[in-house]
């Protein structure tokens, strides 16, 4: 059997103490506590939403970890001052590989909610408020 991971928090928590006990958690855990996160506000936005529909807003607001993104926007910003070693370059040649599959699985996520609610993407990201990519 597993070993459930534990964080301590008090019966009432603010949003402080929430994030808090959050980062308490394992990389694996925080993982999987996001996308249930993501979860629970898909079906926030859309209380009646089908199996298929639900996942697929899991899969169109899955973004980049934090620490990935700061990682990824902090060796564009090097590559755009000219001051990337080569070992910088070949990290955000993989980064950047990690970062489009990552939005073709959001653009065709889009593109099938958009398909199963006969509306255009555009229309559907502006009426769900969900952002443009990256």
């Amino acid at each position: 059997m597993p070993i459930m991971p534990t964080v301590q928090v008090e019966a009432q928590l603010s949003f402080d103490k929430l994030l808090e006990a959050a980062s308490q958690l394992s990389l694996p855990d925080l993982e999987r506590f996001s996308t249930q996160v993501l979860t629970l506000q898909a079906r926030r936005k859309a209380p009646h939403l089908s199996k298929t529909e639900s996942d697929l807003l899991v899969k169109i607001n899955q973004g980049l970890s934090p620490d990935v993104r700061r990682r990824y926007l902090d060796l564009i910003q090097k590559r755009d001052a000219e001051t990337l070693s080569e070992a910088e370059y070949q990290e955000l040649i993989n980064l950047t590989d990690q970062v489009e599959l990552q939005q073709a699985v959001r653009i065709e996520a889009l593109g099938q909610l958009a398909q199963l609610r006969g509306e255009p993407v555009q229309k559907l990201m502006k009426s769900l408020e969900i952002p443009a990519l990256v």
